[in-house]
């Protein structure tokens, strides 16, 4: 008896859009992904254009310097 190889199709990954939750499919069409259209990816950069979003770090030395000087 032979065995067919069977394919399965598979499912694309769906998701939200960053800006404004709107579910996305993860494809090679969506020019625009993770975002579900340019109004929602300009908007994003716009965001950190306006640093709006921020990357935590830790002070560092001359931070903590500038933070104790008497104002001039």
């Amino acid at each position: 008896m032979q065995q067919v190889a069977r394919i399965r199709p598979t499912m694309p990954t769906i998701v939200d859009c960053p800006t404004c939750g709107k579910k996305v499919e993860w494809t090679e069409q969506n020019m625009f992904r993770p975002f579900c259209s340019e109004r929602c990816k300009k908007i994003d950069l716009g965001a950190w254009a306006e640093e709006k979003y921020v990357i935590p770090s830790a002070p560092t030395p001359d931070d903590l310097d500038d933070e104790s000087a008497p104002p001039q």
